[in-house]
């Protein structure tokens, strides 16, 4: 499934979820079903901004949807967006992918986006986008993308992909080495997988017979209508393969075996085989040949037909393009696992009128510098509320506590953009919180006023409660109440003059606090008894024996 685009975004691209139908503009890429589900939301009602042929094969797809909500824009063609936060132009190039499939590309106040959809990047491709984002000759652009959200299905395959043209060749190939198969199988019923239906009734001048209970006839109707049959007759079959191929084509060839007819040619056009699907060690030597149809063990032929791009394509596109920082769009592969991620975006610092600020909704006061600090300016670094550290705010006091720094951010930060949210009303720091932060805990120790505080964090079970309470007769004396919850307890610590800890009495328990917080959990142990209690007891003990 797609992911969710930036919260600071006003547009939203494949995706039609709750979040996202709050964006004020939508974007679809092309009409594969992973990419339209939810599409038919009745409470949708921003425009939708697509290609025609898109917007035909969806409403094949959801004829309830208002026509009125489409926004057409073809490939080359670029639209001016009005919007209240500012406005943005978006461009539209071809994907290479599936019939109506484009990239787009968005520029405007928060920079410059590159969102591919699904995409096969081929040089014919790349050379169609802005010569400003491209670089040439090993040299760098003359602008850099801000952002790149990139088709990475196939980005942990190491498997060469056949160019399109090359896989469709092979498929034709293979039927030539094949006359004697009265019947002809095709396993082409992918939206994207048309190219193949045409090339081979135009070589071998001959229609396909699509059954028209299967899901794909509506789309070929539109996209290739002069190629079907109605004649089962005819030597060229559309097979519908999923989700029971091998089944299926057992069944078949079964059928023709029985009535003594020539063994029927099931070819399926797909890279999922090559590399994605578990075979046996035979099918993994025989995968390995990508220059023609190779037959499995269930008597499948299969080609290496891609509309997704290559590992190496993607390196190549990245070097060209040299975008400052790319996302994936399939969350099962990960941008970071591809080289140019590696070595160009994840050691790069995040500056503090750096762009992903906006993106991700995060306001950023900087400190302006050390003379500022100095009067009690301070830089506010606003935490996101799914952050896996614990909220924070800083409290005004006298001293405060050296705040994150954005700087400091990795930018692999954008690894996990996707489930990022505005930031929220956020709970005063824990005890254990700030331990965690590095920050000082100087703020919860008040010996002068001798106020109440008390801290507390769910994520644990311990508690404490510190209270200092003055008393007319004992003016340097107080009282910490330790409570644990785990074990049940309470542990009182008594404290006698300033001397007897070695320091005041404000100092004396925050000491305290902090020897048991760091050892928050390990069971604490009862003190020993005192000295002087012990020698009085075995003084009484004597007294009591001589009477």
């Amino acid at each position: 499934m797609p992911i969710e685009m930036p919260k600071g975004l006003p547009m939203s691209v494949d995706t039609w979820g709750s979040s996202s139908n709050r964006k004020r503009h939508h974007f679809l890429t092309h009409a594969h079903k992973d990419h339209t589900f939810g599409i038919s939301s009745p409470h949708l009602s921003s425009p939708i901004y697509c290609t025609k042929i898109t917007q035909n094969l969806l409403l094949h797809q959801f004829p309830q949807i208002d026509r009125s909500l489409f926004v057409g824009i073809e490939v080359g063609e670029s639209l001016a967006v009005d919007d209240p936060d500012g406005g943005f132009s978006v461009t539209a190039f071809d994907a290479n992918h599936c019939p109506g499939a484009v990239m787009f590309l968005f520029e405007g106040t928060f920079g410059s986006i590159l969102h591919t959809g699904d995409c096969r990047l081929s040089p014919e491709c790349l050379q169609n986008l802005p010569e400003k984002y491209l670089g040439k000759k090993g040299r760098e652009p003359k602008c850099s993308l801000d952002f790149v959200f990139l088709d990475c299905t196939f980005g942990k395959s190491s498997v060469k992909l056949p160019s399109k043209y090359s896989a469709t060749r092979q498929v034709i190939s293979c039927i030539w080495k094949h006359p004697n198969a009265s019947k002809v199988y095709l396993a082409c019923d992918l939206l994207g997988q048309e190219d193949i239906l045409v090339e081979v009734a135009k070589t071998f001048g001959s229609k396909i017979y699509v059954d028209k209970n299967i899901e794909c006839y509506n789309n070929l109707k539109l996209l290739a209508p002069d190629i079907l049959s109605e004649d089962p007759s005819s030597r060229f079959h559309l097979f519908d393969g999923f989700p029971r191929l091998y089944e299926r084509a057992s069944e078949k060839l079964a059928e023709a075996k029985a009535n003594l007819q020539p063994q029927p040619l099931f070819v399926r056009p797909s890279a999922q085989w090559y590399a994605c699907e578990e075979t046996s060690d035979d099918d993994l030597q025989l995968r390995k040949r990508l220059n023609e149809a190779v037959q499995d063990s269930f008597g499948v032929w299969h080609v290496c037909y891609s509309i997704h791009s290559s590992r190496e394509e993607l390196e190549w596109a990245l070097q060209l393009l040299q975008p400052k920082r790319v996302v994936s769009t399939t969350p099962t592969c990960r941008a970071m696992e591809l080289s140019y991620v590696k070595n160009h975006c994840l050691k790069s610092q995040i500056a503090s009128d750096d762009r992903l600020w906006k993106l991700l909704k995060i306001d950023v006061e900087v400190e302006s510098s050390s003379k500022a600090a100095s009067t009690n300016s301070s830089e506010k670094v606003a935490t996101n509320e799914t952050a896996a550290s614990p909220r924070m705010e800083i409290p005004a006091t006298p001293i405060k506590p050296k705040p994150l720094q954005p700087k400091n951010l990795p930018t692999n930060y954008m690894e996990s953009l996707q489930s990022l949210s505005p930031p929220g009303k956020t709970s005063r720091v824990t005890l254990f919180g700030r331990a965690r932060m590095g920050l000082h805990d100087s703020n919860f120790s008040d010996a002068e006023n001798n106020t109440l505080i008390i801290v507390t964090e769910p994520q644990c079970d311990l508690h404490f409660e510190k209270t200092v309470e003055k008393q007319s007769t004992m003016q340097a004396e107080g009282t910490v109440k330790l409570q644990l919850e785990k074990s049940e307890e309470s542990i009182d610590f008594v404290k006698g003059t300033s001397h007897s800890c070695g320091g005041s009495p404000g100092k004396s328990y925050n000491d305290c606090l902090k020897r048991l917080y760091r050892s928050r959990n390990i069971p604490v142990p009862r003190p020993l008894p005192s000295l002087i209690e012990l020698l009085n007891d075995t003084k009484r003990a004597k007294r009591g024996y001589l009477k």
